[in-house]
């Protein structure tokens, strides 16, 4: 139980820490993926209102050396382009604004937050 609680403080504390407060380009609501660690466990991290037109390596799978995320889910008001490889390399796809869950089919390590699809 001490393990799980604090996986799920340090998820917390590095989504704050991804939050940009003040930014003038953001996101507004929240940005989800799944991911399995190397104890096969399924964890999921939400990213807070994300910064708009920067690619953003996703954690703990943003790298090319561990496996890509999946389900993503956007629940922001702007567009969303993911990318299969990080530093927004790879194939590409866009989720719309508030829309539903992708399956898990579809992989993530960067995504970046834009107005216009």
């Amino acid at each position: 139980m001490k393990l799980r609680s604090a996986v799920t403080a340090g998820l917390t504390g590095l989504v704050l820490a991804l939050a940009v407060p003040g930014s003038a380009f953001a996101a507004t609501g929240d940005f989800s993926y799944s991911f399995t660690d190397d104890q096969d466990r399924v964890l999921s991290v939400t990213v807070h209102d994300p910064s708009s037109d920067d690619c953003v390596d996703l954690p703990y799978v943003g790298s090319d050396w561990v496996e890509a995320g999946h389900t993503p889910h956007n629940d922001t008001d702007q567009w969303v382009t993911v990318y299969e490889g990080a530093h927004c390399e790879g194939s590409e796809w866009k989720l719309r604004p508030h829309g539903k869950p992708a399956t898990e089919h579809l992989k993530v390590r960067s995504v970046r937050f834009h107005e216009e699809s």
